[in-house]
């Protein structure tokens, strides 16, 4: 089968991506020819792709309207991975409330609404945007002062305000396990820097039974409501019992740690990407359309 695949990236941060040069021609080695486009481009034809893979567009949150803007014109054109209805739900961390109803450990996290007061947690703990990638917005407070004119600054943008207890492990770091083709492929440690300057370091790790087990249980519930991810990655902290918890699910434009991984991440995301695309070439036989191209 072959393929012509835009891999979205965002113009400030090209080749940032320390996997992106790897993965391209693990991508083109598997005869899908690759092009890396940023996805504000003004000159990119989206209809020309047969796939559009979203990878390092980092920059969305601060445009986070045009951006769905963006991805809704890509949708109409050409196929989108992950899937447009995945990605809208995803993009607002409301997700984790969903995800905590279908029986999931998450984090213990309230969202406050424009309009509503906030009532802290007991101790300290983190205010972040529900609309948001990276760090940016996210402060931890210890009283409700200064806490407060946070929620206000995030409500003055139209924003709701997540609220999270500090959970002490994360200061150690974080575990991202990751999926792709709704499989589990690797995980990594990522270690959160300790000191002004210095850079993020992460490490190949293998996840225990119950940092499996939780992350599969998410994987799953976003299965169930929205189909098969082409990639995916949770990203586990520890409660203070030592138990897993999932901080996030990343469905949009997260960094795989597929070096972690090693040749065989690599080569399980070509595989993911050309399983998504036979799954949509056999749903257009099936309605009788025309298949994608290749």
């Amino acid at each position: 089968m072959s393929l012509l695949l835009a891999w979205a990236t965002a113009a400030a941060v090209r080749g940032v991506d320390i996997d992106e040069d790897r993965a391209v021609a693990a991508l083109t080695a598997a005869g899908i020819t690759t092009d890396v486009v940023a996805w504000d481009d003004p000159d990119a034809d989206w209809a020309r792709y047969d796939r559009v893979l979203l990878r390092s567009t980092w920059d969305y949150d601060a445009r986070s309207a045009d951006f769905l803007a963006w991805l809704e014109r890509v949708d109409a054109v050409s196929e989108l991975s992950n899937p447009l209805p995945m990605l809208r739900w995803n993009l607002d961390k409301h997700y984790l409330a969903e995800l905590a109803g279908a029986g999931v450990p998450v984090v213990p996290t309230t969202f406050v609404e424009p309009g509503e007061v906030l009532r802290p947690p007991s101790g300290p703990f983190v205010v972040k945007p529900s609309v948001g990638a990276g760090s940016r917005g996210v402060q931890v407070h210890r009283g409700v002062d200064g806490a407060a004119a946070h929620v206000a600054a995030l409500h003055a943008t139209g924003a709701a305000a997540l609220v999270q207890p500090l959970v002490r492990s994360a200061a150690a770091g974080e575990y991202p396990l990751v999926y792709l083709g709704g499989t589990f492929s690797h995980a990594a440690l990522r270690y959160v820097p300790q000191s002004p300057g210095e850079d993020h370091r992460s490490a190949p790790h293998r996840p225990t039974r119950a940092q499996r087990a939780v992350a599969d249980a998410a994987v799953d519930a976003v299965r169930r409501r929205l189909g098969v991810p082409v990639y995916a990655r949770v990203d586990l902290v520890a409660d203070d019992d030592e138990q897993p918890l999932v901080l996030e699910v990343e469905l949009v434009e997260p960094y795989l740690f597929l070096r972690e991984g090693g040749d065989t991440a690599f080569a399980r995301l070509v595989s993911a990407v050309l399983a998504a695309a036979a799954r949509r070439r056999g749903d257009d036989v099936d309605r009788g359309a025309t298949p994608t191209r290749g």
